[in-house]
């Protein structure tokens, strides 16, 4: 089966989702860090890309309050275009603005550190994961919902 994959792009993290072409809700799938460089990101969703049976990315647009794009947003239509033609798909984007807040409501907050205190590093670094692939999905979602709400109003083939 076919997957559009979604894509939470941040500093340091790739949050992932997947759904399946054939309808189905966007799921999380995994977190991927960051890179040196595009070509070791482009190699690392290559690999995704083959295992999920990809033919489509949406990756989310991190629009400002207003709208408007700023520099977050020209940061990730850079690191898109690097990619070029190596993924060999369409790649699309979505607005993802308080995807991140909305997949934190999601998950609850960070577990505790031993005995009540503060979370380990360790911790910290697993709950943000989660809270990237959860905003992958999140993106997904709205992308999908959105493709579907263009169809049901007459619009044909919504991408």
């Amino acid at each position: 089966m076919n997957a559009i994959l979604g894509i939470d792009l941040g500093e340091k993290r790739i949050g992932l989702a997947v759904a399946p072409t054939d309808g189905g809700g966007a799921l999380p799938l995994q977190t991927l860090r960051r890179g040196a460089s595009i070509d070791v990101d482009a190699g690392a969703l290559l690999a995704v890309l083959a295992a999920q049976r990809v033919v489509e990315i949406v990756v989310g647009l991190p629009l400002e309050a207003s709208g408007s794009e700023g520099s977050q947003a020209e940061l990730t239509r850079s690191w898109v275009a690097s990619l070029g033609d190596r993924l060999g798909v369409p790649i699309g984007f979505r607005d993802e603005r308080l995807s991140s807040h909305v997949a934190e409501q999601r998950l609850g907050p960070m577990k505790r550190g031993r005995s009540g205190g503060p979370p380990t590093k360790a911790q910290r670094d697993a709950y943000r994961a989660r809270v990237d692939r959860e905003a992958a999905a999140i993106i997904l979602q709205d992308e999908l919902d959105a493709r579907s709400a263009l169809i049901a109003r007459g619009h044909g083939d919504a991408r």
